[in-house]
């Protein structure tokens, strides 16, 4: 088991966001993380990656327990993060912020590697390296976002709502190529409201809802849910 979450317990005050919520993760799959805005999606990214800490419960990856530790720890683990929002630096170009990702890497060649793989993804960002961040499009800044993260050369990749301002075509494209990421080593933990194209790639769903886990299966299975269905695919 790659990632398992025991019994999580996160609070912002008084209020529970996260209520005693159990999930994993296979080190070959995409699971998704499914709910409204306000579900707790965000808070279970954010803590996972140690940006938030747990009231109690437990976060284990790769057999070490990690709910303790800072971010930077984390990130050092294997875990990387495309957070909402993107969160690029938008006075940067779009290949220091690439090389953002790498900042735990010693590996040169491989950092090299890793860059032509993310430009076989994204050509227009190998053509406007030089260009700054802040000048690009939403879907052109999420290409980043994820090619940074995938720069890490992570065995973990979380993603906090990808493609929240994006086009259906630009959403598909995505999948397409987080489906691609997945088959070559990476697993996927993808907090989502698109609930429609999130359960088409996916291997496994949880449905949160007001910070407790509804419904939790194979995405075939969660999609064919009737609650499901009324609630969130029309």
């Amino acid at each position: 088991m790659l990632l398992k979450i025991n019994s999580l317990i996160v609070s912002y005050g008084g209020v529970e966001a996260l209520k005693s919520i159990s999930l994993e993760s296979e080190g070959d799959e995409i699971v998704g993380i499914l709910g409204v805005n306000g579900a707790g999606k965000s808070t279970l990214i954010r803590t996972i990656s140690g940006f938030k800490s747990p009231k109690e419960g437990e976060i284990w990856f790769t057999n070490q327990r990690i709910d303790k530790w800072r971010p930077q720890r984390i990130f050092g683990l294997g875990i990387a993060t495309v957070p909402e929002g993107r969160r690029l630096f938008p006075r940067m170009n779009i290949l220091e912020n690439l090389l953002m990702g790498t900042n735990l890497r010693k590996d040169r060649n491989g950092i090299e590697q890793s860059l032509e793989k993310v430009y076989s993804y994204y050509p227009v960002l190998k053509n406007r390296w030089n260009q700054k961040a802040g000048t690009l499009s939403g879907g052109e800044q999420q290409m980043v976002a994820i090619g940074r993260a995938l720069m890490a050369n992570a065995k973990l990749m979380l993603l906090d709502e990808p493609s929240m301002g994006l086009s259906p075509l630009l959403v598909n494209e995505m999948f397409i190529i987080l489906k691609d990421v997945s088959k070559n080593g990476t697993a996927i933990l993808i907090a989502e409201q698109n609930a429609i194209e999130t359960l088409k790639f996916v291997n496994r769903a949880y449905i949160l809802e007001i910070g407790t886990i509804v419904i939790s299966g194979r995405a075939e299975d969660v999609a064919n849910n009737e609650m499901v269905k009324k609630t969130y695919l029309g």
